[in-house]
């Protein structure tokens, strides 16, 4: 159960998301591709060794990880439209449990462009 808190937050991301509603799924794949600074900026970084134990490490993570990153909302409607509950990892500045409590928040608003109600990529 998300907390009132949380559900707000999540509820503002989702909104917010929005406004790439109608950016295809491929072209957002690029947009991460070539700007995501996950993609270049940390290929012989350990970004486990930033970690200061403050917050859970996934969500301090995630935080740390993306910090700065010009992408991240591509980054997380990519992963959100691509994955949906079968998300992994750290996207758009979010771990995986967040990314799991905002996608049904996400998809109650809309379908997108190359997504399937499951989450999952056309076949």
């Amino acid at each position: 159960m998300v907390n009132p808190d949380d559900k707000k937050r999540l509820e503002n991301i989702a909104a917010r998301l929005d406004r790439l509603r109608n950016v295809p799924t491929d072209v957002l794949a690029d947009i991460v591709r070539s700007q995501g600074l996950c993609m270049w900026a940390y290929n012989d970084d350990d970004p486990a060794d930033m970690l200061t134990g403050i917050d859970t490490p996934d969500r301090e993570l995630a935080l740390r990880y993306c910090a700065g990153c010009p992408v991240q909302d591509h980054c997380l409607e990519w992963e959100l439209r691509t994955q949906g509950t079968d998300t992994v990892g750290i996207w758009g500045a979010m771990p995986e449990s967040d990314r799991r409590a905002l996608y049904p928040l996400w998809r109650a608003r809309g379908d997108r462009p190359g997504e399937h109600a499951d989450g999952g990529e056309p076949e």
